[in-house]
């Protein structure tokens, strides 16, 4: 038992690392989820969710607290993508409505920019996606 308290103490105490895949699952009956976490600098955190083409997906990002500047911001990428995005938050903003062009696992990327990536900053966060 003592091992396992241990190993529990560890896993909650060490940081969310740099690429850290999250499967995202709806609750039975629900077409969406509000899903809380946070950024440290260059790391990012990829929520990871099936959904079929043609459905439409919806993405709300908020900062819940920060020691820097907030600017955290989320990418779409298609199933199979090296990066590209379909939706970049920077550039249209921290609220998604994407049709979506393929059948497969979407990735859902947050990540940090600008002086609060390049200085090690921490920015909480709160993500809120639906399927339709």
């Amino acid at each position: 038992m003592r091992h396992v308290l241990i190993a529990l103490f560890a896993l909650f105490a060490l940081p969310l690392a740099a690429q850290t895949k999250i499967p995202v699952q709806f609750e039975r009956g629900t077409d969406g989820a509000t899903l809380s976490g946070s950024v440290i600098g260059d790391e990012y955190v990829d929520y990871v969710l099936g959904a079929r083409k043609g459905q439409k997906m919806n993405v709300g990002l908020s900062v819940e607290g920060t020691n820097g500047n907030g600017t955290v911001y989320f990418n779409i990428l298609p199933p199979g993508s090296d990066g590209y995005a379909i939706y970049n938050g920077s550039i249209d903003g921290n609220d998604a409505f994407v049709e979506l062009p393929e059948t497969g696992d979407y990735t859902i990327r947050v990540y940090q920019m600008g002086n609060d990536r390049d200085t090690g900053k921490t920015s909480g966060f709160r993500l809120g996606v639906g399927i339709k």
